[in-house]
């Protein structure tokens, strides 16, 4: 495979675990506690495209994927403010292990309820780029051929990562939700609404990791047991970038995506999970607080 396609396929690939890993940091950030449920809301968010995508493709065509984008994003949305209102907040005065024994347990729930709904065949969502000229896959880019749905998935990832941190950054909302995560004492004290914040930051990750599952059910499919393993991979990519840091996530998932893809081509997938796995063992040793440190010092 040639460089330039392998360098679109791992963008793609890192995108979208950025967008799951994101969402991760920003619960974490917000209640203190790791949402074990972040995987298989991707997963729902896959399974969800690919149900809509069957029905509303007659009618959309070719941008179907481009336009159920807002849809899956606040149907989900809509799960992770009720996740974290039905399953979260009534644990608030619980030690910090309740509400992720919590999460485990709205994740499994959604694991078989999707297997019951859908089945355990890998299902496929709808693509965000018609063909090109003759039907092909590939747009040529400075001279190279290169996946056209990886170009794509590359592209909505990163703007959606561009808003988000525009949101946190720039914006009124933002400055309040960052005020809560590093203090929620002092944010109660001033007048902001850290419950508030907090049903809100669970609904922007599952909307972010729900848009995350429409991307990767095109190239990479969907299947209900596989939530355990994207939730793996974002604990990972905040572990190597440094807990707690959003912008140490979304390195974490670049290089996660990167290693996946160059091993997986040079060898096999499944030695590259293995390889990671290993790698990641070895940077803890060396560098337990990540790449970038840890700014709360704090590990759940």
């Amino acid at each position: 495979m040639d460089l330039p396609v392998l360098i679109a396929n791992a963008l793609a690939l890192g995108a979208a675990y950025a967008l799951v890993a994101l969402g991760f940091v920003l619960v974490l950030n917000a209640v203190g506690a790791v949402n074990f449920a972040q995987g298989d809301l991707c997963v729902a968010g896959g399974f969800l495209a690919a149900a809509l995508a069957q029905r509303a493709a007659p009618a959309l065509g070719p941008w179907t994927g481009l336009a159920l984008l807002p849809v899956v994003a606040l149907a989900l949305a809509a799960l992770g403010w009720a996740i974290e209102r039905l399953a979260v907040r009534p644990l608030a005065a619980r030690p910090p292990v309740a509400a992720y024994i919590a999460t485990i347990a709205v994740g499994l729930m959604l694991e078989h309820a999707l297997a019951g709904l859908f089945g355990a065949a890998p299902l496929g969502g709808p693509a965000l780029l018609p063909p090109g000229p003759g039907g092909t896959p590939t747009l040529t880019t400075l001279g190279h051929a290169l996946p056209r749905q990886s170009v794509a998935m590359a592209a909505v990832a990163g703007v959606l990562l561009l808003a988000v941190h525009l949101l946190l950054a720039h914006s009124w909302t933002g400055r309040r939700l960052r005020a809560a995560a590093q203090d929620p004492e002092t944010a109660r004290a001033v007048g902001i609404p850290a419950g508030h914040l907090a049903g809100l930051s669970f609904a922007l990750a599952a909307a972010l990791a729900g848009i995350a599952g429409l991307l990767l059910s095109h190239q990479y499919f969907v299947v209900a047991g596989e939530g355990a393993g994207l939730m793996v991979k974002a604990y990972i990519a905040a572990t190597l970038g440094g807990w707690g840091r959003i912008g140490g996530a979304v390195i974490g998932a670049l290089l996660i995506a990167a290693f996946e893809t160059a091993v997986g081509a040079a060898a096999s997938p499944p030695l590259a999970e293995a390889l990671l796995y290993a790698c990641v063992l070895v940077l803890l040793l060396v560098r337990p607080q990540g790449l970038l440190g840890e700014p709360y010092g704090r590990r759940a």
